[in-house]
């Protein structure tokens, strides 16, 4: 199972519920849950599990991978543009700028079923793939009531 913990204000449906409910000026909001809007494909197969994170015109150098106990982590953080340089980077004068290259902080809580400690990354035509492995699977084990 994955959870996506992102940089956003979550309420739960019991939050969205009560706040309705005693609120006598509210209008009725379906709970919501935070979406990642940033161009992503998870996907399993018989290698592991992979994560496809577009990073196009990203320097490899400028994404951050952590994993903290069964949280994996990515994040780049341009940095906020000046009104100079949105016009004009290293001496180019830009008359449109269609590439994005936003900021994202992203999370998974990843399963015990995935061996996070032999994850690995590169970078391919712009695109992040993480490739994690399999967990050697537990052997079945027999306790003996005492």
């Amino acid at each position: 199972m994955t959870h996506l913990l992102l940089n956003r204000d979550y309420a739960s449906p019991l939050d969205v519920l009560v706040k309705n409910f005693f609120d006598s000026t509210a209008t009725f909001e379906a709970p919501s849950r935070p979406t990642v809007t940033h161009p992503i494909d998870v996907f399993e197969d018989e290698n592991g599990l992979t994560l496809e994170v577009a990073c196009t015109g990203i320097d490899k150098k400028d994404v951050n991978i952590n994993i903290e106990g069964d949280i994996l982590r990515l994040s780049y953080d341009k940095g906020k543009p000046t009104p100079s340089t949105k016009t004009e980077e290293n001496g180019v004068r830009y008359y449109h700028s269609g590439i994005k290259k936003s900021n994202f902080n992203l999370g998974w809580k990843i399963s015990r079923r995935f061996n996070l400690a032999k994850a690995n990354a590169e970078m391919v035509n712009g695109l992040l793939i993480i490739s994690i492995p399999f967990a050697l699977e537990s052997k079945p084990k027999s306790i003996t009531i005492k």
